[in-house]
């Protein structure tokens, strides 16, 4: 009876434990919390009085799940939170760790240093290290760069359709009667030779002569014309575009680059956790990235300078590859690199032992299985570069497949209208000699396709009854 009644006190005690407990976190939760923050854009910027950007959604949102209210201020001196010697901390952990603000929200860097000051949510971002520069930043073009705006398919493609033009020509200008009108002093100009020299000098705007007179050479030589201005204005305009997108090679592909050259100076933000992970690094490209830093004194007092610095050209700035892709979106001639090291997360920060960090986390959770937060990240992350982001890629043949197809319409319904010019030409010849039809068609056949030939075929024919 003593131990059941000793039982049922020790119940009773832990229920009252529990109890006052909830009532402790249910308190904190409905009191008004003060929230330090710090202005960087978009995270959190002032639109008149008010402060609007993604961490104030984000604190709107999590305060309708956990319940609170908060008034926002920001940090007296806008640093995130750095460690003295002495063991101190400035910026908004600061402010936390002397209780000044009850939370802290903004990019902060999810550390094992800050994670002994003070309490961190799960992350509500994920981010690394990354490289930003000026686009021009890049290596001389190629010797062959000039074939870069169509796919090598597309480049045969292209020579096929040379060769089959100029061979259609030849041979409509062979078969078209209207291309021999004098045949007892004029030759046929248009040779194999002459034939290709006509459509390079077509595929170039500049023209050759003698032009074709047939009605049947005519409609196959403005087919190729049309397909020479078409081909000619895609060529130029992927040209231009791919000098001037996001696919040039830059100089800079990564850290080791950065430290393998002495042209560009490169620096990060005073006092950040990316300054941090190059100092405690052990990797040797890391070591002389931090030890080069810290002897040219290359460091940026603020996001906003390192940006800045950038444009001008001649600088690399290292930092969160998060507010490097918001950089890259307001600013249309800076690009960063694709290497990223270091992957980090971004936290809300509260005071050490706070009861509420866990109600916190699981509405950073919630709402990253919601889609709230991606959606808030697409939100606050629009681009401005609407023309930079379709980056120029190669033509491909499948994307040029309209001009092929009428080029071949008009190869097809030239040399169609040859024959037919011959077959009626034939006819009436036919009639006037009294021969049969096939027989004048085969003999004029035997006398237009040889190559060789370039007389007349009505002088061939004299000088043959010369020679009987």
């Amino acid at each position: 009876m003593k131990i059941a009644r000793m039982a049922v006190q020790l119940s009773s005690f832990l229920l009252f434990v529990s109890f006052f407990l909830n009532i402790g976190v249910f308190a904190t939760a409905q009191s008004e919390l003060t929230i330090t923050t710090i202005k960087q854009e978009p995270y959190t910027t002032t639109k008149g009085s008010q402060l609007e950007g993604f961490c104030m959604d984000l604190l709107s949102e999590v305060s309708k799940k956990v319940g609170f209210k908060y008034r926002v201020h920001l940090v007296k001196d806008n640093s995130y939170g750095r460690q003295d010697e002495n063991g101190n901390w400035n910026g908004m952990i600061g402010e936390v760790v002397r209780g000044e603000a009850d939370l802290a929200i903004a990019p902060l860097t999810l550390t094992a240093a800050r994670e002994k000051a003070v309490s961190m949510t799960k992350p509500f971002m994920q981010t690394g290290i990354s490289i930003l520069l000026r686009k021009d930043t890049s290596e001389g073009p190629g010797s062959f760069e000039f074939l870069t705006p169509f796919t090598a398919m597309t480049w045969v493609g292209i020579l096929m359709a040379y060769l089959g033009t100029a061979a259609c020509i030849f041979i409509a200008a062979r078969l078209s009667p209207c291309e021999w009108s004098q045949p007892q002093s004029e030759q046929n100009s248009f040779s194999l030779l002459h034939s290709l020299w006509y459509t390079a000098g077509a595929l170039t705007l500049q023209g050759a002569g003698p032009h074709p007179k047939a009605l049947s050479s005519r409609l196959i030589c403005c087919s190729w014309w049309l397909f020479s201005v078409i081909l000619l204005a895609c060529y130029f305009s992927n040209l231009n575009s791919s000098k001037g997108s996001e696919s040039t090679q830059l100089m800079v592909k990564g850290f080791e680059d950065l430290a393998n050259q002495d042209v560009i100076e490169y620096g990060c933000l005073a006092g950040s956790s990316t300054l941090s992970f190059f100092k405690n690094s052990n990797t040797p490209v890391y070591r002389r990235i931090y030890e080069h830093m810290e002897r040219t004194k290359s460091f940026v007092s603020s996001m906003e300078e390192g940006v800045q610095r950038s444009k001008e050209g001649s600088f690399a700035f290292i930092g969160e590859s998060v507010s490097l892709d918001l950089a890259v979106a307001r600013h249309c001639e800076l690009v960063r690199a694709h290497e990223v090291i270091g992957m980090r997360g971004y936290s809300i920060a509260a005071t050490l032992g706070s009861p509420i960090i866990k109600n916190l986390s699981v509405a950073i959770l919630q709402l990253n299985e919601a889609g709230e937060l991606a959606y808030l990240r697409s939100k606050w992350w629009a681009s401005s570069c609407l023309a930079d982001n379709a980056k120029a890629s190669a033509a491909q043949p499948h994307s040029l497949k309209g001009m092929f197809l009428v080029l071949a319409l008009g190869l097809g319904l030239g040399t169609l209208l040859a024959v037919l010019e011959l077959t009626t030409r034939s006819r009436s010849r036919a009639a006037e000699q009294k021969k049969s039809w096939c027989t004048v068609l085969t003999d004029e056949l035997n006398l237009r396709l040889r190559i060789n030939n370039t007389n007349g075929p009505q002088e061939t024919v004299e000088k043959d009854k010369e020679k009987a």
